[in-house]
């Protein structure tokens, strides 16, 4: 036991075993170092792209600027119209994820503690509905909002985007609405409290850190979404980002650095929201390994 608590187990082997152990170490934070950088690669590249012009692009490539050319920044908010755009994504993602935060916890909640064959077979078809790609139902559904009179108007637009995030929330709020005590509820039962008391009085408070999971990925999905506002918002006034950033993309000419430029101005909105949830997407995601 001395040997074994001094560390004596295999003593001649020691120094062996340590430059093991920090050959392991020295290897595992290359391949960290490896991984961050091609996380981090593309804010690079976006942000050499947009302090360059389309000559320096052209000759210099991925090369550090020597000259930041900050005239880009107000040259594209000029050429793409930006604000509006910008307001367009806003007043379209907005609603998408308010929507799907509101209605997906309380089906969810309906479906995980329900077990009988007809709440079963809705959850297969929710889960089902993730494997339909959008360009199959496109046509029809440009049909429907045309004959509804929801072409070229945001509530369309939301109304699609939702309708294509509901499969996937209900399958992530359901599985961590299974992970709730079901005693909780039934205490708030006894007390009186209904099913719909007991849900946002109990249920709903526990689950910040997987709402502000979902109004991360929704709100990324909305806000960068193209093939769905293509289709629906035509009109020049009412292109969100996407659409916009298209437009730096001519048959015969291409504007790079004006195109990173907006697109770097266009991703703070989504960034900064990522910065102030991510603390509780960490306590998510240790609170799932924890019960796990």
């Amino acid at each position: 036991c001395n040997q074994l608590s001094g560390g004596q187990l295999f003593p001649e082997q020691g120094g062996g075993g340590m430059s093991i152990l920090r050959k392991y170490s020295i290897g595992k934070n290359v391949i960290l170092l490896f991984a961050a950088a091609i996380m981090l690669s593309p804010f690079y590249i976006s942000f050499v792209y947009s302090m360059k012009t389309r000559e320096q692009i052209t000759f210099t490539g991925l090369k550090f600027p020597s000259e930041f050319h900050l005239e880009n920044f107000s040259q594209a908010v000029e050429a793409s119209n930006f604000y509006v755009v910008l307001k367009n994504s806003v007043i379209t993602t907005v609603p998408t994820v308010l929507l799907l935060i509101i209605i997906c916890p309380m089906a969810a909640y309906v479906l995980a503690r329900n077990t009988g064959k007809a709440y079963n077979i809705i959850y297969s078809l929710f889960l089902t509905a993730l494997l339909i790609p959008y360009q199959s139902v496109m046509l029809p559904q440009y049909m429907n909002l045309k004959q509804a009179g929801l072409l070229n108007t945001y509530m369309g637009a939301v109304m699609v985007r939702a309708a294509f995030n509901i499969s996937f929330n209900i399958l992530l709020f359901t599985s961590f609405v299974k992970t709730v005590p079901i005693e909780l509820e039934g205490a708030a039962m006894i007390d009186g409290a209904g099913m719909m008391k007991t849900f946002f009085r109990i249920v709903f408070p526990l689950l910040k850190s997987v709402l502000c999971t979902a109004v991360i990925i929704n709100a990324l999905f909305s806000w960068n979404d193209f093939t769905i506002t293509l289709n629906i918002l035509m009109k020049e006034g009412m292109k969100t980002i996407p659409l916009m950033l298209y437009r730096f993309f001519g048959e015969y000419n291409v504007e790079l650095n004006l195109a990173f430029a907006a697109f770097t101005r266009s991703r703070i909105p989504i960034l900064r929201l990522y910065l102030r949830l991510q603390r509780y997407i960490v306590e998510w995601v240790m609170s799932g390994a924890v019960k796990g």
